[in-house]
């Protein structure tokens, strides 16, 4: 029998998409024709209502006799706004993702006790089942750690005792496992992908029980284990401000959906992670960051809008970049004047700049954002009032921090984690109804063809 080629861009595989492409096309017209929500988004571009929870608001805008008005985005996690939460820890001078998990988790904040005795606990659940990382990770080395995630969190189902009790403990358990190892899962995977793929050491040191989460990240990756109190606490400022992001965001909401059907939580979290990686969900952050570089490195002035402008043009008629047409980190789905997330961390991104000498970059950074709105209305005929998201500093604030660009997208998700645990376990406790929307059919009734008359 002669070999089938199924090659990128072979005559085989081509003929089979051209097969697809005669019979599966559907006219962008019919969907207002049918006033299908595509995206689940109003024509208003704010989201379709899917659901109610208690655990985080995201406001980005006002409507006013059926007209959304601009306004100063903002974020609260159980209604308490996250820009008092970052400055109560930071004056404080302590870590914050512990206690913004439990926050997310129960709907209240921890007293001194509770907060201490859930550090224990997570502390206690970092380090991995027995033989778990040599054979679910190390045996099987993945080119990108967002799978390895994924593939890591579905293989946990195989480890614990009572993986499909959906019952509040059970969950609370499972959750509670999940946000402590997820790190150690991303460290693990990062450390077989350099030695498998980048043909780099690969180094495993032992957790510090002592540690914050954001202190045991920086041990596992940095060779030498060092890292200054000032790094870790902007990591943890950086974890704080991507655990949670409301039930509508594309991976809570795959969590919710999931959750709905009464899956175990292993399954719902590895498609929540899966979701997350999507250039136009998480995985914009490292995106932002390449076209950045392919910015830096074909401006010659930064500091000439009119040059920066030309090249973010390009980008938007898809001359540039990775051709996709979109100037990532830009833009949000319900932020129009301000992304609460965006504005704590270019906060902090200046402050780090100055301090790591790369001002002229930061400042780059931010003539993007300011430059980006007029670009896109010139280009689209549209004009939209539009602000940085949270994608567009982060991965910034991870390069000056020496993290390397394969953890980026990670990173998020083991901060999303905390926000996914919460709503899985309030999906599961208050919805009590599978999630099932409507597609409209627009296929014809056709007779059956026997196979012999078929052309």
């Amino acid at each position: 029998m002669a070999e089938i080629n199924l090659e990128n861009h072979s005559p085989e595989l081509e003929a089979l998409c051209n097969e697809f492409r005669a019979n599966n096309r559907i006219a962008p017209e019919k969907f207002d024709l049918y006033q299908v929500k595509r995206g689940l988004r109003n024509p208003d571009g704010t989201g379709v209502m899917a659901g109610l929870t208690l655990i985080c608001n995201v406001h980005g805008y006002l409507i006013a006799d059926g007209e959304l008005i601009p306004d100063v985005g903002k974020l609260t996690y159980r209604g308490i706004d996250l820009k008092d939460i970052v400055n109560g820890c930071i004056s404080e001078n302590r870590f914050g993702f512990e206690e913004v998990a439990w926050l997310l988790l129960f709907g209240k904040q921890p007293t001194h006790s509770q907060l201490e005795h859930f550090k224990k606990v997570l502390s206690s659940f970092r380090e991995l089942p027995e033989y778990f990382a040599e054979d679910m990770i190390i045996k099987a080395p993945s080119r990108n750690v967002m799978n390895k995630l994924a593939r890591s969190v579905l293989a946990l189902y195989s480890y614990d005792k009572d993986p499909d009790n959906s019952l509040l403990d059970n969950n609370m358990r499972q959750a509670i496992q999940l946000i402590a190892r997820l790190p150690t899962i991303m460290t693990y995977a990062y450390q077989v992908k350099r030695r498998r793929f980048d043909k780099k050491s690969m180094y495993f040191h032992p957790l510090d029980p002592k540690q914050s989460t954001a202190e045991s990240i920086l041990n596992a990756i940095r060779p030498d284990r060092s890292f200054t109190d000032e790094e870790a606490k902007l990591l943890d400022i950086c974890m704080m401000v991507h655990a949670e992001h409301g039930g509508g965001n594309n991976s809570t909401f795959t969590t919710r959906v999931l959750s709905s059907t009464g899956t175990d939580i292993y399954s719902a979290i590895s498609a929540a992670i899966g979701s997350l990686k999507g250039p136009r969900h998480g995985g914009a952050n490292h995106r932002v960051m390449m076209m950045m570089n392919g910015l830096m490195d074909s401006v010659k002035d930064w500091k000439d809008d009119d040059e920066v402008s030309e090249y973010l043009e390009k980008i938007l008629r898809r001359k540039v970049s990775d051709h996709s047409g979109l100037i990532y980190g830009i833009g949000h789905a319900v932020y129009t004047l301000s992304d609460p997330r965006a504005v704590i961390l270019r906060t902090q991104a200046r402050r780090l700049a100055e301090k790591r000498g790369m001002k002229d970059k930061l400042e780059l950074f931010e003539r993007v954002e300011r430059l980006s709105p007029d670009v896109f209305a010139k280009v689209t005929g549209k004009p939209k009032v539009m602000c940085a998201n949270v994608d567009f500093y982060s991965g910034l604030i991870y390069e000056m921090l020496g993290i390397p660009s394969d953890l980026y997208t990670p990173l998020f998700a083991v901060s999303r984690i905390a926000g996914w645990c919460a709503h899985r376990i309030e999906e599961m406790e208050t919805c009590g109804r599978i999630m099932r929307p409507a597609y409209r059919s627009l296929s014809k009734n056709v007779p059956y063809v026997p196979i012999d008359q078929r052309t």
